[in-house]
């Protein structure tokens, strides 16, 4: 049994074959999704979906990358949105200042906005961050001495330093394909340090389709090619990856229930 901890069902590249997106998931023993929110303008397609099927969990918030073009989310306007029972997280926000730092400041406070909002309802706020590792750092570290909260970094690409400082500040990391890229020999060595118990697999589909599907559109099922890549780098079968894995999304995602 596999989870897919994140991807975006919601997006225009699912539209035309979405039934058969869902039963390749079901196919592979990827019995449990959950599709992230990006813009809170388009909320309602994420409660659409989640309403209509009992195996698929969602999130609220809105991207650092779509930030400038939505309404700024106050924490309690965003904890509203967490009184539906399959709303199981914060996010995703984050930093990004790969595409355009313009809006940095704007950016900022929504992420603080998101973690505020993760504290008050304890639910995990899901991360995004692009070439912003020290602000990141920063803003997790600071908030956190204004109390808990629980996190994951999602989609991880950063370097080793910086999956170090986020295992020590009590987040999960979360795996996608691009680990599975010939050319990603330095974020394998850095997955290889990750422990077990803080590690998830996702596919952050459309996108980032692992191999031997490289060039594809992305689905939930591929979340299974990246998980036998995992156990390889990790020395462990694929059984026991895929339940810890499996164990690390219901620990973290505590709201959702564990599908058997």
């Amino acid at each position: 049994m596999l989870v897919d901890s994140h991807c975006h069902l919601d997006f225009k590249e699912f539209s035309e074959d979405f039934a058969e997106v869902l039963e390749n998931a079901k196919l592979r023993n990827v019995n449990c999704l959950q599709t992230i929110c990006t813009k809170i303008s388009e909320f309602a397609k994420i409660r659409n979906i989640i309403d209509k099927y009992d195996f698929i969990y969602g999130s609220v918030g809105n991207h650092p990358c779509e930030v400038e073009k939505q309404i700024l989310l106050s924490p309690g306007e965003i904890v509203e949105y967490t009184a539906h029972p399959r709303i199981i997280s914060i996010g995703e926000t984050g930093l990004d200042y790969y595409h355009d730092i313009s809006f940095k400041d704007k950016q900022i406070t929504s992420f603080i906005n998101h973690i505020t909002a993760a504290r008050m309802t304890d639910l995990p706020v899901i991360i995004h961050t692009r070439e912003a590792e020290d602000d990141t750092l920063e803003i997790i570290a600071s908030e956190l001495k204004k109390g808990k909260f629980r996190a994951l970094i999602h989609c991880f690409t950063a370097s080793r330093e910086f999956a170090d400082k986020c295992l020590e500040l009590g987040l999960y990391i979360s795996v996608a394909g691009i680990v599975t890229f010939k050319n990603a020999k330095e974020l394998q060595e850095t997955v290889k340090s990750i422990p077990l118990e803080r590690l998830l697999v996702e596919t952050d589909s459309p996108y980032l389709a692992p191999a031997p599907n490289r060039g594809k559109r992305n689905e939930p099922s591929f979340v299974a090619d990246t998980a036998k890549f995992l156990a390889d780098l990790k020395e462990v079968s694929f059984e026991e990856l895929a339940e810890i894995t499996t164990n690390n999304f219901y620990e973290l995602f505590s709201k959702a229930e564990r599908r058997l």
